[in-house]
């Protein structure tokens, strides 16, 4: 097939997106190339929200045709959390035939050299930007997100992490230069005088093992840092969430074609019903990175037995927040409640334990109980959620039984602060809508610990008394050590405590958030700004996205010559 989008072209259009990204990465200031406003979408090119629901619409029931070698079957399954049923299928892919396809393009894209792929990922990137409002929909009918959570974390915030993967992996590989010149005095004799070079090349084929709950936004780092940097990268989707990772793929694919490239380095492997080729996959000696977003238990697996593989996960961890002090009572309660509430606590990052003082904290209303401050921080989630409309669109849907499971069984595990009610969905009245849970628990009782110290995802947090600061920040540091942490947030007037907050997490490497109490949460993080996990504790291996995400998916190759 004859290039449609010349190198030229490619450069001149997305080379000064590229160096925003660079220059972003190295301030740590705001910046986005991807609008978050549904309206801001309808121009040069790209959806608007009429055309962008038209176009999700027409995939609902359709066989999704990627044109990838070694399709032996159709194969589908998915339900919206919120009742409908898709109806897509996608190629089954005989492994046997499907990774040989993926290797053989490898050369050219490894010749093409750094620039060439960051602006090639950055044209596939565009185009997804383009169908944002599709993807929005997508996003949302299989992860259980609100619509405009779904615009936004699976759409342009997923393209800022795609793109900062890119920007990393480009600094990386331009590290060492192309060519050198090395001669070495000998004295009187003649200098010893070399050429040499230096070239990136790939680690192999990279496996991204998506999540049911953020398909794109913790999907596409992988994949654009392992496309970035030379690789070939087989996406294996979530079985209940493969549509917004299969548009991907296709996206990947027909830009790949026109810019003269193997579309074969981008290919999608969706699974039968419990067929579980996960494992299969990873352990294939053919695959050379593993990107994987999920459970503790498969994670450590991976990590474990995917010794052919450098393996990147990001599992489970018990997110906490220590409550000591505030100027800012009230604040602190809606920032909390908001935490708590946002995508009915799905996310990776939501706050679970709140370590509160028995004695009560200090505020700039005065002193607070701790039983006054679970109340009132009840009433502020209550205040928050009392109205269904706008229930429904903080909460969105519980993503799969399990999650409803573990909020129902919850109740009984101590004294319930704040109960979950049940939501009624008038658009979708198949949805599963509840309203978080917060259940009081006491540090000091190993049973009361067995169920906070470990993680209860979904809408639930327990509200753990504490003796003192001194004990809540040991009860921390242990937390962030043995179980692991994405976030930890704090709330306190004191230099003293939050001196030793601080101190707990640079010595066991969790990202700390202090007394946030306006529009920024905890559980939110910016591309280009900030780190999504450390890496440092068990809770995740690697941060997106940082140079050690990037660096070890390609070697660099010498090749050096007399002079």
């Amino acid at each position: 097939m004859a290039a449609e989008l010349t190198a030229h072209q490619l450069i001149e259009q997305h080379r000064p997106t590229l160096d925003q990204a660079l220059e972003a990465i190295r301030t740590r200031a705001y910046w986005s190339p991807h609008p978050e406003h549904p309206k801001a979408y309808g121009e040069n090119g790209s959806l608007d929200a009429a055309a962008g629901k038209a176009a999700f619409d027409a995939l609902l029931g359709s066989r999704l045709d990627l044109g990838q070698p070694g399709t032996d079957d159709w194969v589908g399954g998915e339900t919206s959390p919120y009742g409908i049923e898709l109806g897509v299928t996608y190629p089954h892919a005989a492994v046997d035939t499907l990774l040989p396809a993926m290797r053989a393009g490898q050369r050219a894209w490894r010749d093409a050299g750094a620039e060439m792929r960051a602006v090639v990922c950055l044209e596939i990137l565009k185009r997804i930007s383009d169908r944002t409002h599709e993807f929005a929909h997508a996003v949302m009918h299989t992860s259980g997100q609100a619509f405009m959570m779904a615009f936004q974390a699976g759409g342009p915030h997923a393209q800022d992490r795609g793109l900062e993967a890119v920007a990393y992996a480009y600094v990386e590989q331009v590290r060492t230069p192309d060519d050198a010149e090395w001669t070495k005095p000998q004295g009187k004799r003649d200098p010893l005088a070399l050429t040499k070079r230096f070239t990136p090349v790939p680690r192999g084929i990279a496996l991204v093992i998506g999540c049911n709950t953020f398909p794109t936004w913790n999907g596409y780092p992988g994949l654009f840092a392992s496309l970035a940097t030379g690789n070939a990268v087989l996406v294996k989707p979530h079985p209940r969430a493969v549509l917004p990772l299969a548009l991907t793929v296709q996206v990947a694919r027909e830009v790949l074609a026109e810019a003269g490239f193997d579309p074969n380095l981008v290919a999608l492997a969706a699974e039968r019903a419990g067929e579980g080729i996960a494992k299969t996959l990873a352990t294939r000696p053919e695959i050379r990175i593993i990107d994987y977003t999920g459970s503790t238990a498969f994670g450590d697996w991976l990590e474990a037995n995917a010794r052919q593989a450098q393996v990147y996960t990001e599992k489970a961890g018990v997110n906490t927040v220590l409550v000591e002090s505030t100027d800012n009572y009230k604040g602190m309660l809606s920032n909390l409640a908001f935490s708590l509430s946002l995508y009915s606590g799905q996310m990776c990052t939501t706050p679970q334990n709140l370590l509160i003082p028995r004695d009560g904290i200090r505020t700039e209303e005065g002193p607070r109980s701790y039983d006054e401050v679970v109340a009132d921080l009840a009433k502020s989630v209550g205040g928050l959620l009392g109205d269904d409309a706008r229930a429904n669109g903080l909460l969105g849907a519980i993503v799969n039984p399990d999650v409803k499971a573990r909020l129902e069984s919850a109740a009984g595990l101590g004294a319930v602060a704040l109960a979950s009610r049940e939501i009624a969905n008038p658009e979708f009245p198949d949805a599963v809508v509840r309203t978080p849970v917060i259940v009081k628990l006491d540090g000091a009782k190993p049973d009361d610990q067995a169920a906070f110290m470990n993680e209860c995802f979904g809408p639930v947090s327990f509200a753990v008394a504490v003796d003192s600061a001194a004990d809540a920040v040991a009860l921390l540091r242990r937390t962030i050590s043995s179980k692991g942490a994405m976030t930890v947030g704090a709330y306190t007037t004191s230099e003293e405590v939050e001196e030793a907050v601080q101190e707990a997490c640079l010595e066991e490497c969790a990202q700390l958030s202090l007394n946030l109490t306006g529009g920024v949460y905890v559980n939110q993080t910016a591309a280009f700004s900030d780190f999504h996990g450390s890496g440092g504790n068990p809770a995740a291996n690697a941060a997106l996205c940082d140079g050690a995400f990037v660096a070890n998916r390609f070697r660099v190759v010498e090749v050096r010559r007399e002079a």
